[in-house]
């Protein structure tokens, strides 16, 4: 039997008379990266809301871990194991490459400004925070602003800091959105790498290359309801995806 780690039943949730995410059943298996794919306006952002906590359903359960975690709220998801990142990027722009990531290494760690904390726990604070820095190859720009980036190495930062936190669920939404087309394949890399240590990993991204390289599954959501689920050789085959989600044209390239 599969081992489930992330489980969605019957999710739904409403803004006035759309009806964004409609009946959602997802059984997301764990150490496995699933790819969720769809056109603009679909849902899929909508859905990550929804397991993430940021977005209340008006129907249906989230469970994590075989544990009910619909009622918690998005920082006691991240403290059970779910880790997110956004479509815009969200880090510290004033503080450096090393703080940003040393400030998440610290939350995982449970280490606070205490001039009495045992110098141990700095240590391995410390050793985290160099070790995200080498895994989303931002080593050398370690005393830089934030700010100063580009916005692929903003986008690997943000990464890194999602990193730090260990998690055990990675929710990646468009981790390449608006990259220059020759950052996109380093951040392949560090989602292969990451990947290949056991994380599980679920992708939104509108790249159908990018997805075909990493996805063991791929899941096409249109109109906020689950069309397609399976292998992505045979669901990018799929008639219905086909004619629904790129009018009947094969299905490579890029799609929003």
């Amino acid at each position: 039997m599969a081992d489930t780690i992330l489980r969605t039943k019957d999710l739904s949730v409403s803004f006035g008379a759309l009806r964004a995410v409609n009946q959602v059943t997802l059984d997301i298996e764990a150490r496995k990266f699933t790819t969720i794919l769809g056109p603009n306006g679909a849902g899929k952002t909508t859905l990550f809301n929804l397991i993430s906590g940021l977005y209340t359903p008006n129907e249906g359960r989230i469970f994590f871990r075989d544990t009910d975690v619909t009622g918690l709220t998005p920082m006691q998801r991240v403290q059970a194991g779910m880790g997110r990142s956004f479509q815009l990027t969200n880090v510290f722009p004033k503080l450096t490459v090393h703080e940003n990531i040393r400030l998440a290494a610290q939350s995982y760690c449970k280490v606070g400004y205490n001039i009495f904390r045992d110098h141990r726990k700095f240590q391995k604070v410390n050793e985290k925070t160099e070790e995200i820095m080498e895994r989303v190859l931002l080593q050398h720009r370690r005393k830089s602003p934030a700010a100063e980036l580009t916005h692929g190495e903003q986008r690997k930062l943000e990464l890194g800091m999602v990193l730090a936190l260990e998690p055990q669920v990675l929710l990646l939404d468009e981790p390449t959105a608006g990259m220059a087309i020759e950052e996109v394949p380093t951040m392949i890399d560090i989602m292969r790498t990451t990947y290949a240590m056991g994380t599980t990993i679920v992708l939104i991204e509108h790249k159908m290359d990018l997805v075909k390289q990493l996805s063991d599954r791929l899941v096409i959501l249109v109109n906020g309801a689950v069309l397609a689920d399976g292998d992505p050789a045979e669901v990018s085959r799929n008639p219905e995806v086909l004619a629904a989600y790129l009018g009947g044209g094969a299905v490579h390239g890029s799609a929003s």
